[in-house]
């Protein structure tokens, strides 16, 4: 075993214990010292740096590190330092541990070197985040949820089953989608991403979280699954289309929405399919592409949903119809929506402006024409739904008449620091693009395609406000696909579950006509004096506890 430094899941996987163990202010303390120390470990883990074992005549990698790695583990690191400075004052001790083993989880997936050990982190992440949901209460978004990722979960793990019996390796590295075993890995990776049309789970679910607990959740499943489609199936063709339908499903519901969450929720749909698309391109530049843009959206998704929970925290209110100018009591929550906003749509001198536009860019050097036309497209709905909807909706327009105070300070410096990050990448690019993983050369502030972009802005600004009364908000549902298997999932429940019924009834009547036959042939027994010569005391003893167990069980359910 070669182990050249400790895996940085385990500084949260220790910090999430010490939570359970620990109060207050020490607690607190915890929930900061374990993401920086995940952090330096993962600054700390040189190249080629492995952890090997031997297992079931397997040679596992369970810790390896590269750049892509160290990439993703750095972004995962600093969001659960963020995220966990914004809920100190968060009281639901289920929701903070179940987010530090969230994030332990995610870590683990990104250094993992063979595919066992990638599966149960996996798991990890899916049991993890399922309670971050169900700490608030949200039991029936949290069992879809589960179910979606259990599915996800299943052919994630016949696929690799089916890869290993026929590769005779379990170390994980790319592949083409060329097999039914490849197949469904490439599925189980986009359950997880929210491909379409699984993507219902994640406007479902997330918004259900806390106001902290979204902050969480918006991080890592996605993005794993986007640092699995890297490693696992670059230049995959078909991600290309998988990723289209992402980013146009997630444009039209969240323009048709009306909570605030479930817009945001809607938009990380709809940014990780620039991801899969730039996956799918698959050239050095969409890869970097691709990578970057989940680095900087961690962080601007991060600081729109820390705005709108701030919101949520100080009004209890999550619906655009029961929002609207908070910028007169709540300046500091609203400039940091503001700049979210901004980096979400690639404005000029922000951290999406330099990142979504290397995706647009490998399209174009590569000569997908139409492929150009339609993301160039999708980035103007961007600005619609996230860039002006969501800020304006919440801060501004009419006046609910709500004056709350901001929110408290750990929150407010969360926000500020998410927000600095959102500039300070978007002034100075090189600060990302030296430790690309790819290694690509890109330079974003061309006058081209600054002036281009602006102008695709203020069109698209102005798009909005002549359409505004047709966008109007309305106290609507929107109907979404999760619509069809909730219907289905209610039939297929109610048959299974009457079949079941009717089972246990006629098993129940069995057991019981059963037990009465006992009784008489044990009365009869007695009354013969035949039973004490057959059998022991103890055999008798261990029979009659046995059968008032089961008398015990019919009496408590039927």
């Amino acid at each position: 075993m070669a182990n050249l430094g400790l895996p940085p899941a385990l500084a949260l996987f220790v910090g999430a214990f010490l939570m359970v163990v620990t109060r207050g202010v020490l607690r607190q303390a915890v929930m900061l010292i374990a993401p920086v120390a995940a952090l330096a470990l993962v600054w700390g883990t040189p190249d080629g740096a492995v952890i090997t074992a031997h297992y079931l005549g397997y040679d596992l990698v369970l810790y390896r590190g590269d750049r892509l790695s160290r990439w993703f583990g750095t972004i995962f690191s600093l969001i659960a330092f963020a995220g966990a400075l914004f809920a100190l004052n968060q009281p639901n001790r289920l929701e903070t541990t179940a987010a530090h083993t969230y994030a332990a989880g995610a870590l683990g997936v990104v250094f993992a070197g063979d595919v066992l050990t990638l599966f149960v982190f996996w798991e990890v992440m899916a049991l993890a985040s399922t309670l971050v949901v169900w700490s608030v209460g949200a039991k029936r978004a949290g069992m879809r949820y589960l179910i979606l990722h259990l599915l996800g979960g299943v052919m994630l793990m016949t696929g690799l089953a089916g890869e290993v019996a026929a590769s005779g390796s379990t170390a994980f590295a790319a592949m083409t989608p060329d097999s039914l075993a490849r197949w469904l890995i490439l599925s189980g990776f986009l359950v997880n991403a929210g491909a379409w049309p699984l993507s219902a789970w994640l406007p479902d679910a997330y918004p259900r979280a806390s106001f902290s607990g979204m902050v969480t959740l918006s991080a890592f499943t996605t993005k794993t699954a986007v640092f699995v489609l890297i490693v696992g199936f670059p230049g995959a063709k078909v991600l290309i289309g998988v990723g289209l339908c992402m980013v146009f499903y997630g444009i039209v519901y969240a323009i048709l929405e009306n909570d605030m969450r479930r817009i945001l929720a809607y938009s990380i749909v709809n940014q990780v399919g620039f991801m899969v698309t730039g996956i799918g391109i698959g050239t050095e530049l969409s890869l970097d592409g691709a990578a970057s843009h989940a680095f900087v959206h961690i962080i601007y998704k991060a600081l729109l949903l820390m705005s709108a929970g701030s919101v949520l925290y100080v009004t209890g209110r999550s619906k655009c119809t029961e929002l609207g100018g908070l910028f007169r009591s709540m300046p500091f929550t609203a400039v940091c929506g503001i700049v979210g906003a901004l980096s979400i749509s690639a404005f000029p001198l922000t951290s999406g402006f330099v990142t979504k536009s290397m995706i647009t860019e490998a399209s174009g050097q590569q000569g997908l024409t139409l492929l150009w036309y339609l993301l160039t497209v999708a980035s103007a709905g961007v600005f619609l739904h996230a860039g002006i909807k969501f800020p304006w909706f919440v801060f501004f327009q009419r006046d609910s008449g709500l004056r709350p105070a901001e929110p408290p300070v750990n929150m407010r410096l969360a926000m500020a620091l998410l927000a600095g990050a959102c500039i300070l990448f978007g002034v100075t690019p090189d600060l990302l693009y030296r430790h690309l993983p790819f290694g690509s050369v890109y330079a974003p502030y061309d006058a081209g395609h600054v002036v281009g972009q602006l102008q695709l802005l203020l069109f698209s600004g102005l798009a909005f406000f002549i359409l505004l009364p047709a966008l109007r908000r309305t106290e609507t549902i929107t109907l979404d696909t999760d619509w069809l298997y909730r219907r289905l999932g209610a039939g297929v429940w109610t048959a299974v579950s009457c079949a079941a019924r009717l089972a246990w009834h006629n098993a129940s009547l069995l057991v019981w006509t059963m037990l009465v036959q006992v009784r008489i042939e044990l009365r009869q027994s007695l009354l013969d004096g035949k039973l004490p010569g057959v059998h022991s005391s103890s055999t008798m003893a261990t029979f009659t506890v046995a059968m008032l167990a089961i008398y015990l069980v019919v009496l408590l359910f039927f």
